[in-house]
This record gives structure tokens, sequence and C-alpha cells, in this order.
């Protein structure tokens, strides 16, 4: 406003605290982007971590337009993907957003698809669906999950929870270190073809 770089239905603005609807808003001859909150589906590649703390190594937010780091509240994801998962992320400055598609009450399903090393066995369904398993430093056993082993080192694996590092430590405790993680699916949201 200062700069005279805003106008208002055409008016240059003069004054920071004065009223408009957002779009009659321009910021450089531009109309104002997602005046009612950002909603992003984001294909994560491997090698980025899903945090602004630059010192955990290359974060997604530096794949992001820089504009948008600029958003007040800022950007940020829905939930996390490890360093080497690949997939489906959500990125918002929606916070209602944020809560509802993390709350554990809400029960939003996530699909991934998995390789492992070793050998699936079929009993694994069936012990993934039980919701006994109980991973370790956890107070509470698993959720139900749903297993479809596809070969003996992939499978597809459903689940409407997301504690830390969940799906590697599920099939690790049963000694099938996980080896590619990717999340084909988050609550209605896929990647499909998305680059």
């Amino acid at each position: 406003v200062r700069a005279g770089r805003i106008t208002v239905n055409g008016q240059v603005a003069k004054e920071v605290d004065d009223k408009a609807f957002p779009h009659e808003v321009l910021i450089e001859g531009q109309p104002i982007e997602a005046p009612d909150g950002l909603v992003v589906l984001f294909h994560k590649p491997a090698g980025y971590v899903c945090t602004h703390n630059t010192n955990e190594g290359a974060t997604i937010y530096e794949l992001l337009p820089k504009h948008w780091l600029q958003r007040n509240p800022p950007v940020t994801s829905v939930g996390r993907l490890d360093k080497d998962t690949t997939g489906v992320l959500l990125l918002t400055d929606i916070g209602e957003l944020v809560q509802r598609w993390t709350s554990p009450r809400h029960k939003v399903s996530k699909m991934y698809e998995v390789t492992v090393e070793g050998e699936l066995k079929p009993e694994l369904v069936a012990l993934f669906a039980a919701g006994t398993l109980q991973l370790e430093d956890e107070e509470k056993p698993c959720l139900p999950a749903k297993l479809e082993i596809l070969t003996p080192t992939t499978a597809r694996l459903e689940l409407v929870e997301g504690k830390y590092h969940q799906v590697k430590r599920m099939f690790a405790s049963q000694g099938c270190p996980v080896t590619k993680l990717h999340r084909s699916r988050f609550g209605d949201y896929t990647v499909a073809d998305l680059e």
C-alpha cells in the first residue's frame, strides 16, 4: 500500500486499514490469489522433507511458488510424508481443513503402495485387519487396516490413522522392511497422472 502497488476498484489504495472486497483488490495489477484460502494437491517427490526447518534437508516448500510462503496464515502440509516417501500430499493455509483431515476421529482413509524386503505372508492380511498389532513405543494398537498382497514383495495398504512412520513400522515389525513407499490416495484425493 505504501509503495502504491495496491489498487481497489482501479484506485490506488491510500490506507492499510481500508476495507475492500477481495475481488476488487489488485496487487501490481494482479488479482489476489485464493483470497478464501489455498488448497493444493501436491505430488511429493522423494528426497524432500515436510517441514519448514531447512536443517533437515531439502523441504517441499522449496518447490512451491515463493509468494505462497508469504501467505498469512502460512501454507502447511496436511500431515507429513517421510523424506523417501512419494505421493499425494495436501497443502493448505486453512487451519480447519488441517484439523479435519488429520484428526483421528474423522478417520480419513489413506492408501499406500508398498514394496518390502522379504516375503509378505498371507497371514499379515488378518493381522493388520484385526486391530491388535501393537507397535513398539505405542500405548494403543493400530486401528484395523486393509492389506492387499499384490506379489510376494508388494502390497497395497489402506488405513485411517497416521502414527509416526506407521506403515514402515507395521511391516518392519513383521520382518518385512519397507524399501519403497508411495501414498496413492488421501481421502478422496489421488495424484493419478499428476507429475
